[in-house]
């Protein structure tokens, strides 16, 4: 029985014995049936088998094992449904606790039956557990392979035959492997289920995955979140009608907005000393704040209606602050009656009581009363921070009487945006990420990940606790972003985070609050658990500046240890002015991020030890030997650092993302014009008071900082002064380009933006 595998968790057993004799046999037969067996003697060994080996399919566990107790407490707090048989005295069976007969399946008394009999209960019930646990399409699909029919639809590879006919096709099949071929299936399979109707095994997937992150309904998207949120969009607004719009968004909800032809009113996010975008304060969600918003804005003077009926915030942000989606729900459903929650890289939180209330699906009756409570959508890049292929992606739908989602309605949005030709294994893979959430296997793999990335945090809080105390080298380190001390709400002691027991860390929300005026965060205009920074989403801190924007007279630019961390294969997710972004996903184990510890270190040793730069970035040197040449490490950085407090980059950063341009046309009418030919390229030198064409996203922080169709402002207002800062760093400091999309660069490296002509 390929893939599994049997935990024989028992005291140790003398050799030779009777009892040594009857496990041999046990273990005989279950080998004969097809299982591995693996075998721990001691409590340890068995719970450390437990935490490592995802492929267990039946366990026989010795009460009397050490602690029997804490191994079948992990057994069931990892492994949902697992057989589990429980060996004991027949005496004691009586005198264990009530749980343990909840939990178990049965129990073994080794020499009471033939080791052929207790391996047959193990093994049909090993069997059983691996047909049950399998998601409703992922099983169908299984089953229909293994039927080894001939393929005679499309895809015209026909179950990859058509590459083995091929040299070049042959070395794709036999990098893959054939699986993947005779499982790449056409619609016309009709025994797996319609993605556009929702039936069948595809129909039974999507209702198991509503059920587990807690839908109404759930879709799923084969073209990313991105296709997602257009979706949601396009099937709520319509021509005119105007939406609210975080303005720290995806550049999908402006494709969503230019599709319907929806009129957009942004709500402006706050921002920190780091440059870190942080949460839309609350006092700007009420119903209060939107009726003064809404009016001042020049786009909604033609709307179809005077209020809003959509809105969108991204929650959780890129840096990882999340919302209490309830609190925010309570406050914009009192202006909208649908409420889009864009939950790419936070699909998890549903799994773990850190996130208590923090995610859309959490919005429902009891938390909020049906006379104010939206509609809630939930767009989550399924693949980003669960276990899917790239593209995979959920769209979660919680109702509301107010603006319910019907469904064949909504379907019709949701086919225009979809393939007719839909890749089974992506399906597949959606149907699996779900079935691997489903019960306490949630729980554990999101506690895992959650407890490594705060094992980071505080190894790198010691780490440069020991190197100032030290006193041998110089003090500095790089640190993560996070409180400095955390309180226990339960004994109200407060520690130094670095101390902190791990399992308050891991347990209680108090200690990821961004309470109001903490010095560490540098947000304003909170209210009391508000927003929330998640510990996956690691911010690394250089020195250089702090949250309340101080700056230092030392600096180390993000962008440079960032280049170096590339040259150890070591690639961060993001990068800002001093901080960079590591995602502690499901797949993070602690030799990757002692590797990341290592690379820290080695960098700071580089640094202080007056490394050339052509030693350490040998490829950018050479690339541009003119004006690295002579450098060493700690000369970029010096003069990286003097430049970004000169140019007051940080500052200007955060006076054109707080202080969004003046909108003239819409995205929809911007987009009319774009494609007839009414623009032009446009140097930044020129660009006062031009209308642009296009988005301007700048990367960091990754959102936009011009919309199409507004008005890029004064030379010396903010908008223009932070492009032309961009532009200059990017001259001076040639191989650390900003990543600006919506910017083409002229042969003097001058930026220039697609403008419409003038009228």
């Amino acid at each position: 029985m390929a893939g599994s595998t049997v935990l024989l968790a028992l005291n140790d057993i003398p050799p030779g014995s009777v009892l040594d004799a009857q496990l041999a046999e046990i273990r005989a037969h279950l080998a004969e049936d097809g299982h591995d067996v693996v075998r721990a003697g001691t409590d340890d060994d068995a719970l450390a088998l437990v935490q490592s080996r995802a492929d267990l399919t039946a366990a026989l566990v010795s009460w009397d094992l050490g602690d029997g107790e804490a191994v079948l407490k992990a057994l069931v707090g990892r492994f949902t449904r697992l057989p589990v048989f429980l060996v004991t005295a027949s005496a004691s069976v009586d005198d264990l606790p009530l749980w343990v007969s909840e939990v178990i399946c049965g129990y073994v008394w080794l020499l009471e039956d033939t080791p052929g009999f207790i391996a047959g209960r193990i093994g049909v019930a090993a069997r059983r557990y691996r047909d049950e646990i399998l998601p409703p399409f992922f099983r169908e699909l299984r089953r229909f392979d293994d039927t080894h029919e001939y393929s005679w639809h499309t895809p015209a590879h026909a179950g990859g035959v058509a590459f083995l006919k091929s040299p070049v096709g042959r070395a794709l099949f036999d990098y893959y492997g054939e699986r993947l071929f005779r499982t790449d299936l056409s619609i016309s399979v009709a025994e797996l289920g319609s993605l556009f109707e929702h039936t069948g095994p595809i129909g039974d997937a999507e209702r198991n995955a509503a059920r587990i992150f807690g839908a109404d309904l759930t879709y799923f998207v084969l073209h990313g979140d991105s296709t997602g949120d257009r979706i949601a969009l396009h099937a709520s607004v319509a021509t005119d009608e105007l939406v609210l719009v975080d303005r720290n968004c995806h550049k999908a909800i402006y494709h969503g907005l230019t599709l319907t032809g929806g009129r957009p009113v942004y709500l402006v996010p706050t921002r920190n000393g780091y440059g870190l975008m942080g949460p839309i304060p609350p006092a700007a969600l009420t119903r209060e704040a939107v009726g003064e918003l809404v009016p001042r804005s020049p786009l909604a003077a033609d709307a179809a209606a005077p209020d809003p009926v959509y809105a969108v915030i991204t929650n959780s942000t890129y840096d990882g602050l999340c919302y209490d989606a309830v609190r925010v729900a309570e406050l914009l459903g009192a202006s909208v009656p649908r409420l889009h929650l864009d939950e790419a890289w936070f699909a998890y939180a549903r799994f773990h009581p850190l996130y208590a209330r923090r995610f859309g699906m959490a919005v429902d009756g009891d938390a909020v009363p049906d006379a104010v409570r939206p509609t809630v959508f939930s767009t989550q890049s399924t693949h980003k921070l669960l276990a899917a292929m790239s593209q995979s992606a959920m769209l979660h739908v919680k109702n509301s009487p107010r603006a319910p989602v019907e469904h064949r309605q909504f379907n019709e949005t949701f086919m225009m945006h979809a393939t007719t030709s839909p890749l089974y294994p992506m399906i597949a893979g959606l149907d699996v990420a779900a079935g691997m959430m489903d019960g306490p296997g949630g729980r554990w793999l999101v506690d895992e990940a959650v407890t490594e990335a705060i094992r980071f945090r505080q190894a790198v809080a010691r780490i440069g606790r020991r190197i100032a105390a030290a006193g041998d080298r110089p003090a500095w380190f790089f640190g993560t972003w996070q409180p400095d001390e955390v309180d226990d709400p339960r004994t109200g002691q407060r520690h130094v985070f670095a101390d902190a027991p791990l399992d308050l860390l891991r347990t209680e929300t108090a200690c990821w609050g961004l309470e109001p005026g903490a010095a560490w965060h540098g947000f304003p205009g909170l209210e009391a658990g508000y927003c929330l920074l998640d510990p996956v989403k690691v911010s690394v801190t250089c020195p250089g500046t702090d949250a309340r924007g101080t700056a230092a007279e030392q600096g180390i630019p993000a962008r440079i240890l960032t280049a170096y961390l590339e040259t150890r294969r070591i690639v961060v997710e993001k990068t800002d002015a001093y901080t960079c972004l590591i995602l502690f996903s499901m797949g993070i184990t602690k030799g990757k991020w002692g590797t990341l510890v290592d690379g820290l270190l080695d960098f700071k040793s580089l640094y202080d030890g007056g490394a050339r730069l052509a030693d350490v970035l040998p490829a950018l040197a050479g690339a541009h030997p003119a004006r690295y040449d002579d450098l060493t490490l700690r000369d970029l950085c010096d003069q990286m650092h003097a430049h970004l407090r000169k140019s007051d980059l940080i500052p200007l950063l955060d006076a054109a993302f707080t202080h969004p341009p003046r909108p003239e046309l819409t995205p929809a009418q911007t987009y009319q014009r774009l494609l007839r030919g009414g623009t032009e390229p446009v140097r930044l030198a020129e660009l006062a008071g031009r209308t642009v064409a296009t988005q301007v996203v700048t990367t960091p922080p990754g959102i936009p900082v011009l919309m199409p169709g507004e008005n890029a402002g004064g030379h010396d207002e903010p908008t223009l002064r932070y492009l032309r800062a961009l532009e200059d760093f990017d001259r001076h400091f040639p191989g650390f380009p900003s990543e600006t999309h919506g910017v083409t660069r002229g042969p003097d490296g001058d930026y220039r933006i697609t403008c419409l002509r003038a009228r």
